[in-house]
């Protein structure tokens, strides 16, 4: 992903709440010379990895389960002049999207300007594997269901007939992905005036749309509104 230095997130807790309240990912990866993407629910285990590891599962139909587990190979994700700095970065990416809105140009104070979109987005970099163990996929499937079931007025438990249950088990894939590089970009205005980031502040807290006035408060919390 192409990160301008005032941009760059690093701080491994932030991105973590990014993924956390971004969980429904793009998963990409390429077959044949082909990007390939699917769009699915993922999970982040904060225990196991420097930088954690992903779970998620997608319907045994979708052929892109085929293309994990291939072991790591050389694959370089350098930067925009051809600088190598990660030899062994992963084969797949895994993007999450945070909140995002248009920019008016009218929000600045300083003229001539123009239009832009700000935004918050992470990619986590690694080598996806397949969960063969059932009670494993059994495991990952109730700790999704507890997780998007938890905020619900009546949860459903996630209980089910053994047979029935079995068979929607035969028509999944389990994955798991150790990260191996987790990049963050908050575009929040960081290279503009303090009046620009105020108005553009005061515009998007005011706005109808949810995803722009979500993108206040990270402007809020990232302290960008100077006293």
């Amino acid at each position: 992903m192409y990160i301008p230095g005032h941009f760059r997130v690093e701080e491994r807790e932030k991105l973590w709440d990014v993924i956390r309240e971004n969980s429904f990912a793009t998963v990409v990866t390429v077959e044949g010379g082909m990007p390939f993407a699917s769009h699915l629910p993922i999970l982040l285990d904060e225990e196991r990895g420097e930088y954690g590891t992903l779970v998620g599962h997608m319907s045994r139909a979708n052929p892109q389960w085929q293309h994990f587990g291939r072991g790591e190979q050389e694959v370089f994700a350098g930067s925009p002049d051809g600088t190598v700095d990660s030899p062994k970065c992963g084969d797949t990416q895994i993007l999450f999207q945070g909140p995002h809105a248009y920019i008016s140009p009218t929000w600045y104070t300083v003229q001539p300007s123009v239009p832009t979109w700000n935004y918050v987005a992470v990619h986590a970099l690694g080598f996806p594997t397949i969960i063969e163990d059932p009670e494993r996929l059994s495991d990952l499937l109730a700790k999704t269901i507890q997780r998007y079931e938890s905020g619900m007025p009546a949860p459903w438990k996630g209980e089910m007939p053994a047979e029935y249950k079995s068979k929607m088990l035969r028509g999944i894939v389990g994955f798991e992905m150790k990260i191996v590089r987790l990049e963050g970009k908050f575009k929040l205005g960081q290279n503009r005036s303090p009046e620009d980031i105020k108005g553009v502040y005061s515009a998007l807290q005011d706005s109808s749309d949810p995803n722009a006035r979500a993108l206040a408060e990270t402007m809020l919390h990232e302290r960008m509104l100077k006293p």
